[in-house]
């Protein structure tokens, strides 16, 4: 890493934002995450041939998709310039726009309700879909699948929770997960269409991520497993052995 340089380090593509760089960290023993070896994304279903050679020029060698079935149908990624990519889909079915819609249909719907049914998604993703995000640490631990680049819709909340997990697996302070997640207000171009026909102080919420959410996972983690290193273990398959492997690989 350059002495000053930003973190997160972008990608710009013109057809996808929020695309990034997970290297520069500092984690266990002072170590640093390795640059050109972990992306998160939003979709990739607007790609141009232009961005797709650059992807190409990451050496991408495979991506996990963290969309549902329908998600994927509707938006399909567009990924015929990159030659020799596997594409691993580990589904995580979005439940929010449901529960959105009965909130609203109840005509008094306020901006802690879409906070409220965020935190219950984020709440599930620690246990209710851990086995994507434990397919994705076996993905990152075989030779061969790297670099890799892990995405859903926005690359917000379910990207963003994968993000938390991999920096903390490797030793990266909270403090800094934070920053990485929040960068996703400044760099994500909001998609309109996740918030059509919602009124604006439903819409803002949804359209953003927020701290608090983050910080209501890594505690339910704590108070359901007692530490994050037993979450690790018993929920995504990186016991003491398989996350010193993990740090050999991604730190330097």
């Amino acid at each position: 890493m350059d002495a000053g340089e930003a973190l997160p380090r972008s990608v710009p593509l013109e057809g996808a934002s929020n695309v990034r760089d997970l290297g520069g960290y500092r984690g266990a023993e002072g170590r640093v995450v390795r640059f050109g070896m972990v992306f998160r994304s939003a979709s990739l279903a607007r790609l141009t041939a232009t961005d797709q050679q650059r992807l190409a020029t990451l050496g991408i060698r495979s991506i996990c998709d963290f969309r549902g079935r329908r998600e994927r149908a509707h938006a399909p990624s567009q990924l015929k310039g990159l030659r020799g990519v596997q594409v691993h889909s580990l589904p995580i079915e979005p439940r929010v726009g449901a529960s959105l819609a009965d909130i609203v249909a109840t005509g008094r719907a306020s901006g802690e309700d879409v906070l409220a049914i965020l935190r219950r998604a984020y709440l599930a993703y620690v246990g209710d879909h851990a086995a994507s995000y434990r397919a994705l640490f076996q993905l990152l631990l075989q030779p061969g699948f790297t670099p890799l680049l892990f995405h859903c819709s926005a690359g917000k909340d379910r990207t963003g929770y994968g993000a938390a997990l991999f920096l903390a697996a490797l030793g990266v302070s909270f403090e800094q997960i934070l920053e990485d997640y929040l960068a996703t207000n400044r760099l994500w171009e909001a998609d309109s269409a996740l918030a059509r026909d919602l009124p604006p102080e439903l819409a803002e919420p949804l359209l953003r991520v927020h701290p608090e959410l983050l910080i209501a996972a890594f505690d339910e983690i704590r108070g359901r497993f007692g530490s994050l290193e037993h979450y690790f273990a018993a929920m995504l398959g990186l016991d003491r052995e398989a996350r010193a492997r993990l740090q050999a690989r991604f730190l330097v």
